[in-house]
């Protein structure tokens, strides 16, 4: 129990960057096990591209050039948002070599023209 957190690719393109239902053709692309940092930047992202769920649990939101870049940005600078949350985990900086290595592969997957879009089960 806790705060699982994936990064998936489709072949699809959605009507919305958030709230929709990906089909059956998705991959893991990335894959953390409590970091709710990252969560929580994650969820400011959600609602700013009008999110409607408040928990933020078992909904998706697209990842961007742009959003990866801004995600790099606030790792490289430590301005990860802390989070808590029932059974989070704690995120103690450990993970910015990991979170920047699904950069990497997210902007490589955007390139060779898949959506990405981070998805979490609480």
């Amino acid at each position: 129990m806790g705060l699982d957190m994936y990064a998936m690719i489709s072949d699809e393109s959605f009507e919305r960057e958030v709230d929709f239902k990906p089909g059956q053709d998705v991959g893991e692309l990335h894959y953390w096990r409590k970091h709710p940092n990252l969560h929580g930047w994650m969820k400011t992202l959600y609602f700013e591209k009008g999110g409607e769920q408040q928990d933020f649990n078992c909904t998706p939101v697209t990842l961007t050039e742009t959003d990866l870049a801004r995600l790099e940005a606030d790792i490289e600078a430590g301005n990860l948002p802390p989070t808590e949350g029932f059974f989070f985990g704690a995120s103690d900086g450990s993970e910015v070599e990991d979170d920047l290595a699904f950069i990497a592969k997210a902007r490589k997957a955007i390139v060779d023209g898949d959506t990405v879009f981070y998805y979490a089960w609480w």
